[in-house]
């Protein structure tokens, strides 16, 4: 069983994980709407793969005896001027997630809650992946620039599987 601190800090992280698919969801319907089919598929992938994380976290504290607390979920702000912004608005998120999860990394290690500091590595593994893997596409989008071809990056995210991060 965690602590009442413990629960309450991952109660705040599952509305994270369930405000970044909200992300994700408007980050697609954005590609959708501007013609990058691609980009919308790709986000559609991180919009279920963020849920899935939600309830890993919401399982976790199940388990753990714990009670969840459902918090109000922000309107993310969706207005991007191109499918590089769309991205680095990405990036940026998976930072500010990587960061909330090495405090939480950091609370379960001081208070000594091994359970809790194993179950999350398994999010800060998926954290490395998902910086990377959106940091790969940036570069790509930026050697580009606004020619030709963005289009055939588009074309390569749409070939982004379930469970996986990058194309080829």
């Amino acid at each position: 069983m965690i602590n009442k601190k413990m629960a309450s800090e991952l109660n705040t992280q599952l509305n994270k994980e369930f405000y970044s698919a909200y992300l994700y969801l408007g980050m697609s319907s954005w590609c959708a709407n501007t013609g990058y089919n691609g980009g919308a598929s790709w986000f559609m992938l991180q919009y279920e793969e963020e849920s899935m994380h939600a309830l890993k976290i919401y399982k976790y504290i199940l388990d753990q005896g714990s009670k969840i607390e459902l918090l109000a979920i922000e309107q993310p702000d969706i207005n991007y001027t191109s499918l590089l912004e769309c991205f680095k608005d990405s990036l940026k998120h998976e930072q500010m997630m990587t960061h909330s999860l090495n405090e939480l990394c950091d609370l379960a290690s001081k208070q000594k809650d091994h359970a809790s500091y194993g179950f999350l590595q398994w999010f800060i593994q998926e954290q490395i992946e998902e910086e990377a893997s959106v940091g790969e596409i940036i570069s790509k989008l930026k050697l580009v620039g606004d020619g030709n071809g963005i289009f055939m990056i588009d074309s390569q995210l749409s070939q982004r599987k379930s469970g996986t991060q990058v194309s080829e």
